[in-house]
């Protein structure tokens, strides 16, 4: 069965291992160098130890002084000699001390061969004490005895050094490393999760990140400022995400486009098949009522009542016209305007109502507004739609306020109007529904005006939105492309 490890466990396990024998092989080499270290610095004391007992016996040997020899090797004998041995120029013992005397593979023989031998002869081994009944590892040293101003070797003497000390230092060093060895592989370990988290974390958060664009969002942003690969990375993540929000956003207006496109033919059938089936006879009835109204034996009442069909059957008129305009794809007459202007002429168109109601007018037009090239009169109904609907929805004495500005966005200059009011207002949730053909929150109309207005804004290849303003009342905001200067 395959076990799934995370990136960072196994960061960590690989520098563990290799932190550990990395740790372990320098304490080896280190090890070895110190050992090697301290056994040659007890040589050279066994040699200082055995030059200094030779001198100290020199005369008493030339002169054959066996007992003079041996007490002076007793005095020298302790835990670290074990002891010294004395050999004359033909190798035969001449002195030592009493306690080797019983050992006669070390007592007897003489490791030094030849009259001119002049090296030292080195032996590590273990000695067997028979008064104590106990291993001893011993440093067996020999070394040459030489009279002054003479060339001829005279002997040589050899001891026995106890080993016991070294081995102590020995393990005392090798103590010392090993404590050393674990408190590096600790720190070693220690930098190791802290760099596994450095280095885990932003591809742990890059990870998720991905999980969650496959899952369709894309608004995430990855937080990382590192100037390394990871953060290029990072900022190429953000790219990526960014780039795919953008293009969801428009394949969704590209949607939004098209289900409005099929909207407005299933609309244009009906429209269509609703003018041929009612015009035609509605025309009749007009003509009709025309004809009766001629008659001047009719009464005032029945005028009256005629008077009042004519005026449903205008209605139907306008109401079939208004259909048949928003269903229908015109084409647009462009030309230079200046928006104050158009807006100046739609608010003339509602003056009235605006006396009628004692609405006040609030004007906020920034200077130098380059003009567009727009359809005029197709700006003005959009304009004039818009402040109708803010007349009915203020109460009497209430305000309407009209801004104009230019913006720049992308690098293109763009005209931006707001006609805000402080009516009724209406919920955030009908904020998009209110540019749908035949929503209205209204109790008359058909509710077209604000879907035939987003129509023409969108030919201008600009936008119409709802806007969140403070206090009551609506706002709408409304953006034209494109303008040269004055």
């Amino acid at each position: 069965m395959q076990v799934r490890m995370a990136l960072r466990t196994k960061f960590m396990i690989s520098v563990i291992l290799l932190l550990s024998f990395l740790v372990g092989f320098i304490l080896f080499v280190i090890g070895k160098r110190e050992v090697k270290a301290i056994f040659e610095e007890e040589k050279k004391k066994g040699i200082l130890i055995a030059e200094k007992i030779a001198q100290m016996n020199l005369q008493p040997f030339i002169h054959w002084d066996t007992t003079g020899v041996e007490e002076s090797i007793e005095e020298q004998i302790d835990d670290k000699l074990i002891y010294v041995v004395i050999y004359d120029r033909k190798r035969r013992p001449f002195a030592a001390n009493s306690h080797i005397k019983d050992y006669g593979d070390i007592y007897h023989q003489s490791n030094l061969s030849g009259e001119e031998e002049e090296a030292y002869f080195f032996e590590s081994k273990k000695f067997k004490d028979k008064e104590f009944q106990q291993m001893i590892r011993i440093l067996e040293i020999e070394t040459p005895i030489y009279a002054k101003g003479s060339p001829i070797r005279w002997g040589s003497i050899k001891i026995g050094l106890s080993l016991k000390d070294m081995r102590v230092e020995i393990l005392e060093t090798q103590l010392m490393l090993i404590v050393i060895g674990l408190g590096g592989l600790l720190i070693g370990i220690l930098g190791a999760i802290f760099l596994a988290r450095r280095i885990t974390g932003p591809i742990k958060k890059l990870a998720e990140g991905t999980v969650k664009i496959a899952n369709g969002d894309f608004s995430q942003k990855i937080n990382i400022d590192s100037q390394d690969e990871i953060g290029h990375l990072a900022q190429n993540f953000n790219e990526m995400s960014h780039q795919l929000q953008m293009t969801k956003e428009r394949m969704e207006a590209a949607q939004r486009k098209l289900i409005q496109a099929e909207k407005l033919a299933s609309v244009g059938r009906i429209a269509a098949g609703i003018a041929h089936e009612i015009r035609n006879p509605l025309t009749s009835v007009k003509l009709n009522i025309q004809k009766i109204l001629e008659n001047d034996e009719l009464e005032e009442i029945e005028k009256d009542h005629l008077s009042i069909s004519q005026e449903g059957i205008s209605q139907i008129e306008n109401f079939i016209k208004e259909l048949l305009n928003f269903t229908r794809i015109s084409e647009l007459n462009l030309n230079r305007f200046a928006v104050e202007q158009i807006i100046e002429e739609s608010l003339k168109m509602i003056s009235n109502s605006l006396e009628l109601k004692n609405i006040g007018l609030e004007k906020d037009f920034q200077q130098q507004i380059p003009e567009v090239i727009v359809d005029g009169d197709k700006l003005r109904q959009v304009f004039l739609n818009i402040l109708r609907n803010a007349c009915e929805a203020v109460d009497e004495g209430g305000k309407i306020t009209i801004s104009l500005s230019c913006l720049e966005d992308d690098g293109s200059r763009k005209t931006k109007i707001e006609i805000s009011d402080d009516g009724c207002g209406m919920p955030e949730e009908d904020w998009e529904n209110i540019f749908e053909p035949f929503y209205t929150t209204k109790s008359s109309g058909i509710g077209l005006g604000l879907a035939n207005a987003r129509k023409i804004i969108e030919q201008h290849q600009g936008s119409i939105r709802v806007k969140r303003k403070e206090g009551k009342g609506a706002c709408f905001e409304i953006i034209i492309p494109g303008g040269e200067e004055k």
